[in-house]
């Protein structure tokens, strides 16, 4: 029985020789990557898999290794055509030789690769994204939105650390017509595995304070393209679909529009796109308001123009016929037209002080004035006062002016029947 035994390095060796004698040539292969892990030598060395279709459980694997010299010019190639690098979890078709090594078994050495399959791959479960959105009706349901004018109130979802996120605040900040933005941060992660949960939590954090605001924003500045796949996953874009408030999306990147883009109520390239397009959206309205104004000024002082002109040809007709009966009556009616003088005199006072009344009022109500008169919000525990009822005593409220907030204590309650008595002296 020895003689006819084999140690382990020779049966190898025959595994190897068989190998290369039945598979030599190369070979086109369709896998998932996993484990990608390049080395400080150039070399990268990772595994190829295949998952069963209806359970995603791993039906087969294999090692797989790309030298230096290949990989710095595949990787290179494959993050030009497709705008992310060579990484795990990319679906690839590679061309790749059969080896075994007597040492360290069976693996794939990596040849050649086809960027186009692995963008097939990605503009497929896109597809498969939307055409699973518009089956379920809500794919237009954000961009049918109306935004609110003028929209000054952002809630934003993005890294607190994040670049583009500082751009943001210091383009609304800095904006040259000099108007007021108010904005509050919803951190999330926006990139790697957990920004999917991570910005849906923020998305639902800020459903709750809805009424607070009028759009939301979703910035990212720079990164990597392959860090965008959170943005075309079907759980933040049916969220985004059916948010009741109008999302604008700015997350950095000008090669693909992602499925975030496609539902999001508008798409701006970067987070100082997003802030330039709510400044332009704010100053349209603005600026219609001051041409409101301008119009109803122009009105009222046309009308009252008319109305003096009216008045006064009509005090001269009344003072010509007036002379005229005076010259025909006697010395005995001067005193009478002498009354009737002085009674149309204070007539045409009494009009044009009225006249002027209505131009103060009209000029009082018109919008420039009305938005020049401060107003105040008061809180309680972060939620709108807007009832006594609402407030007990030692309550902490907060009130919030047009340039800052103050914080107080409640001292004391008295109803508008039941006013506080006045101190003594």
């Amino acid at each position: 029985m020895s003689e006819k035994s084999l140690s382990l390095t020779e049966l190898n060796y025959r595994v190897r020789d068989a190998i290369r004698d039945h598979l030599p040539e190369t070979y086109w292969l369709r896998a998932e990557t996993s484990d990608v892990r390049p080395n400080r030598n150039g070399h990268c060395y990772l595994e190829f898999i295949e998952k069963d279709p209806a359970g995603q459980s791993i039906v087969a694997k294999a090692r797989g290794v790309i030298w230096s010299g290949v990989f710095q010019m595949l990787s290179a190639y494959f993050e030009k055509e497709t705008g992310q690098p060579f990484t795990s979890g990319l679906n690839v078709l590679v061309r790749v030789s059969v080896d075994f090594h007597e040492l360290y078994g069976y693996s794939l050495t990596v040849a050649d690769i086809d960027p186009s399959f692995t963008l097939g791959g990605i503009a497929r479960q896109r597809q498969l994204v939307l055409k699973q959105l518009e089956e379920e009706g809500v794919l237009t349901l954000n961009k049918e939105l109306t935004l609110p004018e003028p929209s000054n109130r952002i809630a934003v979802i993005s890294s607190p650390t994040a670049a583009g996120y500082e751009d943001f605040r210091d383009q609304l900040l800095k904006n040259k017509p000099g108007l007021v933005f108010y904005t509050r941060l919803f951190p999330a992660v926006m990139q790697g595995e957990r920004s999917e949960a991570s910005i849906i939590a923020a998305l639902e954090k800020i459903f709750h304070y809805r009424d607070l605001f009028d759009a939301v924003a979703i910035i990212r500045g720079g990164g990597a393209t392959s860090d965008l796949s959170c943005f075309d996953s079907y759980g933040v874009a049916v969220h985004v679909a059916q948010f009741p408030l109008p999302v604008v999306s700015g997350i950095g990147h000008e090669r693909d529009i992602t499925v975030l883009d496609m539902v999001a109520h508008t798409r701006a390239k970067t987070p100082t796109a997003v802030a330039e397009f709510f400044i332009n959206d704010t100053w349209k309205t603005f600026s219609d308001l001051i041409a409101l104004q301008d119009r109803v000024v122009s009105a009222s002082e046309t009308i009252a123009m008319k109305e003096e002109n009216l008045l006064f040809s009509l005090s001269k007709e009344v003072i010509h016929q007036s002379m005229r009966l005076l010259q025909k009556e006697t010395a005995g009616m001067q005193q009478i037209m002498e009354t009737m003088r002085h009674a149309l005199k204070r007539h045409l006072l009494q009009q044009y002080h009225l006249m002027e009344n209505r131009e103060q009022f009209v000029r009082m109500i018109s919008p420039g004035n009305v938005l020049r008169r401060g107003y105040t919000l008061t809180l309680k525990d972060g939620k709108i006062i807007t009832s006594l009822q609402d407030l007990g005593v030692d309550d902490i409220i907060e009130t919030r002016f047009r340039d800052g907030t103050s914080f107080s204590r409640v001292t004391g309650l008295h109803s508008s029947d039941n006013p506080p008595e006045k101190k003594q002296a």
